[in-house]
């Protein structure tokens, strides 16, 4: 006799920055099959020790889970997180950076090609501007490194997830604090979501 459909135990291997967006996914859409994973957000201050952290927990999660899925984009890997996850036979998020596909990626190259001095700000970066970027990479301690690190920016762009007025402040206050022009963009969850339905339908299977 037919039984109910079943849900598979599947993990998503997360970017503490994009924590806080797949957790509201994951409530929006239901999808209790899902267990969500984060790595340290501070990791993209050290790019070179993410595809080595996403290995590590891919093989201590291969005997608990039907599935996994990986939602980093490249994030300054240089193609190291794409090796690992070959070798894992693992899929992850689309583009090289998280605004990308919450922008969408033609969206993102085509404005790239014709601005190539634009520093983003996602949702999550934007509420940890002063942590992550005034704090980790010393501009506070050195207010002469924000020449170092910023000159060659000519603006920030605000890829919003949310219509958050606190957020959107937190933003244009991050832009003032670099010396650069600001501009706001509703993006919504973008690739993330739709990349995450995908996954989470091939996770769905039924038990004859």
């Amino acid at each position: 006799m037919p039984t109910a459909p079943s849900l598979k135990k599947s993990l998503v291997i997360a970017c503490g920055a994009l924590a806080h967006e797949i957790t509201t996914l994951v409530r929006l859409n239901q999808w209790h099959h899902l267990e969500i994973q984060c790595l340290p957000a501070s990791l993209h201050n050290h790019p070179h020790l993410i595809a080595p952290a996403v290995r590590e927990r891919v093989r201590q999660s291969r005997e608990a889970f039907d599935s996994i899925f990986v939602a980093y984009a490249d994030c300054g890997t240089g193609g190291q997180l794409d090796a690992v996850l070959a070798e894992e036979q693992i899929e992850r998020l689309p583009g090289a950076h998280c605004y990308e596909f919450f922008w969408g990626s033609q969206a993102f190259l085509d404005r790239h090609d014709r601005e190539p001095g634009i520093f983003y700000l996602t949702d999550f970066l934007a509420r940890h501007f002063d942590r992550l970027v005034m704090e980790d990479l010393g501009i506070k301690r050195h207010p002469e490194l924000l020449e170092t690190y910023f000159s060659a920016y000519t603006k920030l762009i605000y890829l919003a997830q949310t219509s958050s007025k606190e957020t959107l402040q937190l933003a244009r206050s991050a832009a003032q604090a670099l010396g650069l022009e600001f501009e706001h963009i509703r993006t919504g969850y973008g690739e993330l979501e739709t990349s995450l339905t995908v996954f989470c339908g091939d996770s769905i299977t039924k038990e004859i």
